[in-house]
């Protein structure tokens, strides 16, 4: 005996299984990144330790001063990011499971570490570790000329959003 819109039911039941089953597959592989590699456009990045191969990150809140790095792309495979962003890759069996474009996201007054190997971490100004201070961060423009007397370097991020970071010696 068949009963009406029995067809119908099974194609619902079966499009629901296949609807749990790419949904599943989503989540599983979502679930192999870290919260670093799971951050999107906008969101920043800490740096709590680095080294030249590994690096121990984690997503914060962009008015903290641990909010090193803002991320500018993200990417689900290797690509080229901008001069003056850094890039962070993450793999799982020798496959790029994301890769973001990180923008230098200083704070004024606060201090900074920078390695050519590692990148930039936020360090107190009073540290044996701090490399600069940064003096004056100037909004929408990459001009070094705005930085004045007191500045001894700066750092220019020319793509967009524009940011000029004036920065010296760090002092205790």
């Amino acid at each position: 005996m068949k009963f009406p819109g029995a067809r119908l039911l099974a194609r619902i039941v079966l499009a629901l299984v296949a609807v749990a089953a790419v949904a599943g597959c989503s989540l599983i592989e979502d679930s192999s990144k870290s919260d670093t590699a799971k951050a999107k456009v906008g969101d920043c990045i800490n740096v709590i330790e680095s080294s030249a191969v590994d690096s121990k990150t984690e997503p914060v809140d962009c008015s903290s001063d641990k909010a090193v790095y803002k991320v500018a792309q993200s990417f689900d495979k290797k690509t080229e990011c901008a001069a003056d962003y850094t890039s962070y890759e993450e793999t799982l069996s020798g496959g790029t499971t994301a890769f973001l474009c990180l923008a230098p996201n200083f704070k004024e007054g606060n201090c900074y570490n920078e390695s050519s190997a590692t990148g930039y971490k936020h360090v107190e100004c009073g540290s044996s570790e701090a490399t600069f201070r940064v003096l004056k961060r100037i909004e929408g423009k990459a001009d070094e000329l705005l930085c004045g007397a007191d500045a001894d370097g700066f750092r220019l991020i020319e793509t967009d959003p524009k940011v000029t970071f004036c920065t010296g010696k760090p002092k205790a």
